[in-house]
């Protein structure tokens, strides 16, 4: 089902980053999905878990100034006539300010405008920050049969514009509502260069940095109430029992240094050495450090 996709923009686009694409599928083209008639109105919780751990992403992994942590959970149950965001597209000066800077009240104008201009978003909902890399937080979401999709927003913090999510999740089956849906796969593609923080050349897929869960409410009498738009930090615990997968981190050294000069007495032969140092240290049994000087024979400079 739909696809939590960590994404920064370059520019004025956001590109896919495919870091932590939180979907078992990715969000379908949408001009011609099935039409929907399930009874008209559903109502899910929605509980994304954070699993960004020292552990499992050890490489530069921010610990203060500040330390690993979620932003608010921001996203709308909509139409296929309107997109939060999509892959390879460029997104609206709201979700750029959300993606660069955390500022939320943009985009949330943006969605409310889309429901009260062109009808095509049902509703808006937001759960609060998780003030570190491992916790959890909740909300819950009302679908109608001609809104069933849902897309929402969830920025890394630190980082320059990074941000998981998913897009169109289409929570109607036809003639039903699904009942509950995990999302969790995480792939590790681009950027693949050695700068990028979430670059392992090691592993074929990275280990989950979230998931969401979406599982259906029974209906009550009483009318469904959103729930309030609470972007402060609150209501959050760490849920996982289970360790967190250890990512070898291997070391990482600098290009070797010129070589020194030679050095020894005239008529025999001397030595000459070169350096390099650590960039990145192993941890979590990652591939150790190579010897980081080297000596080799020559002869003595200006002998005569």
């Amino acid at each position: 089902m739909g696809a939590p996709h960590p994404v920064f923009p370059r520019g004025a686009a956001l590109w896919a980053f495919l870091l932590a694409s939180l979907g078992g599928v990715a969000g379908q083209p949408l001009g011609a999905e099935p039409m929907c008639t399930a009874q008209p109105l559903a109502r899910y919780s929605i509980t994304f878990t954070g699993k960004w751990s020292q552990a499992s992403f050890p490489k530069q992994y921010p610990l203060f100034r500040p330390p690993a942590q979620w932003s608010s959970l921001l996203g709308a149950a909509h139409s296929s006539d309107y997109s939060l965001w999509r892959k390879d597209q460029y997104v609206s000066n709201g979700l750029r300010e959300f993606a660069e800077r955390g500022e939320a009240w943009a985009l949330m104008r943006e969605m409310e405008a889309a429901g009260e201009r062109l009808q095509s978003v049902h509703g808006v909902f937001s759960a609060p920050a998780v003030p570190s890399g491992t916790g959890q937080t909740s909300s819950e979401l009302e679908a109608h049969s001609r809104h069933s999709l849902v897309s929402f927003v969830v920025r890394i913090v630190p980082s320059p514009d990074w941000f998981v999510g998913v897009d169109s999740l289409d929570l109607c089956d036809g003639g039903s509502w699904r009942e509950q849906d995990t999302v969790t796969e995480i792939t590790a593609s681009s950027p693949s260069h050695p700068a990028n923080s979430f670059y392992y050349p090691r592993l074929k897929a990275l280990p989950p940095i979230a998931k969401v869960t979406l599982v259906r409410l029974r209906q009550s009498p009483r009318a469904f109430v959103p729930p309030a738009l609470d972007l402060g930090v609150g209501g959050n615990e760490i849920v996982d029992s289970l360790p967190d997968p250890e990512t070898p981190l291997d070391c990482e050294v600098s290009l070797w240094s010129s070589w020194g000069l030679c050095a020894g007495p005239c008529g025999r032969p001397g030595a000459k050495s070169r350096t390099r140092y650590v960039r990145v240290r192993p941890a979590n049994h990652g591939a150790p450090c190579p010897p980081l000087e080297e000596e080799a024979p020559c002869d003595p400079d200006n002998c005569v």
